[in-house]
């Protein structure tokens, strides 16, 4: 409530809409919206999660009037099964596209819950793609809009107090903390380094860390922190470790739709880019809407990698996919003079695959004729004799002779 306020009185956005309540919009205060959520927040107080926050963006070159995106808003709380909870509609103009922001609680008048379990990858998405089609709206997964929602990274040069600071780390959160599939706190930086923003326990004697805090920091162009530290709490979507932890979990359970996905890219990425250097590999994979974040030591030698795919917004550790993903081996792959030749799929023995893999099917990614030949000579099932050496045999016929004699 306070974040969507603050942006009106910026004169960053003005409120549609406000359905359920007894005034009209333009006759409610502050103090009118909070206690009517209060209200019902208040019949259910055992509710860890009690409040919806939402957000619909639209491509740049759609006009949109208020009284359509009303419409769509009323439409799309129908349709997750908000439509009888008290909601309000704010209209901001601090990006490039138009966009609105949805408030409301999951508290109903009879104190009961609605769950919003996997509320975004199922109900919403079903939403999202008939309001596209019943308002004749440009589909979110068109590149032109994939480009307008691209998260800019902040600027550090611009970075001057508290309040800018705040207010770029917030822009970044905003997109951050809600769209991307993360379980882990170094998953979660991983996605935020990449926008010059980083998660901080501070010290293990620090304060913030022994009361189980946490603050969020802007990074300059070489990855160190600079400018003031923001507690967690002070963001309106109230980014703290222990809610946090809950997404880790809940996040975990959602990335497995989306593995196969980020395998299958990485191992066809690699193929084509057999023995090239690494920072070749990095660039080959970016332009798949995956990014490689290198985790290394105080030497300067590679450790650890991690995988943000744009495009299903997951986070992947490397070693979570396979060993054949982890640095080790990426490195391997892409140090022609220290490794053979031969690519992932190669080196992975055939049962390993089966066993991990099983329903990969990776003839359905093939991208050209020289691919095609490699992955057949891979998954090919080769003749293996059946026969038994005469040694053995010999052995297994006098043992059954001392049989039949006992």
């Amino acid at each position: 409530m306070h974040y969507n306020e603050h942006k009106i009185k910026e004169g960053q956005a003005e409120i549609l809409c406000a359905a359920g309540f007894l005034k009209d919009v333009n006759c409610l205060s502050l103090s009118d919206k909070i206690n009517s959520f209060s209200k019902y927040t208040s019949l259910n107080e055992k509710a860890v999660t009690n409040t919806l926050h939402v957000s619909l963006n639209f491509d740049p070159s759609e006009k949109l009037e208020n009284q359509r995106m009303i419409a769509i808003a009323s439409n799309y709380m129908d349709q997750i099964g908000f439509g009888n909870q008290p909601y309000l509609v704010y209209r901001h103009y601090d990006s490039g596209h138009p966009h609105i922001h949805i408030v409301s609680t999951n508290i109903q008048s009879d104190g009961s819950r609605i769950s919003m379990h996997n509320l975004g990858r199922k109900q919403s998405e079903s939403a999202r793609k008939k309001i596209e089609k019943d308002f004749g709206l440009i589909k979110a997964e068109s590149k032109k809009l994939a480009d307008a929602m691209k998260i800019k990274p902040i600027n550090p040069s611009k970075i001057v107090g508290k309040r800018t600071t705040k207010s770029a780390i917030s822009n970044v959160l905003g997109a951050v903390i809600s769209q991307y599939k993360y379980s882990s706190l170094a998953e979660l930086n991983a996605v935020l380094g990449l926008y010059n923003v980083t998660a901080d326990r501070c010290g293990l004697n620090s304060p913030t860390y022994k009361h189980n805090g946490l603050v969020f920091r802007v990074l300059d162009e070489n990855g160190k922190k600079i400018g003031t530290p923001i507690k967690a709490s002070l963001f309106y979507m109230k980014p703290t470790l222990s809610n946090l932890e809950t997404k880790f979990i809940e996040n975990e359970e959602l990335k497995q739709d989306f593995v196969k996905r980020v395998r299958t890219t990485i191992d066809f990425t690699v193929l084509k880019n057999q023995g090239c250097e690494l920072n070749t590999l990095i660039d080959s994979l970016e332009k798949e809407r995956i990014s490689v974040i290198l985790r290394k030591n105080s030497e300067g030698l590679i450790y650890g990698i991690t995988y943000v795919d744009h495009l299903t917004k997951c986070v992947f550790n490397g070693s979570d996919l396979g060993k054949k993903f982890s640095a080790k081996k990426i490195t391997e792959h892409t140090d022609s003079s220290t490794h053979s030749n031969q690519p992932i799929a190669v080196l992975e023995s055939r049962s390993s695959r089966q066993r991990n893999d099983s329903n990969d099917n990776y003839s359905d990614v093939l991208r050209d004729g020289a691919t095609t030949g490699i992955v057949e000579s891979v998954t090919t099932v080769c003749h293996v004799p059946d026969s038994i050496p005469y040694q053995l045999k010999k052995n297994r016929r006098c043992k059954k002779r001392r049989r039949i004699q006992i």
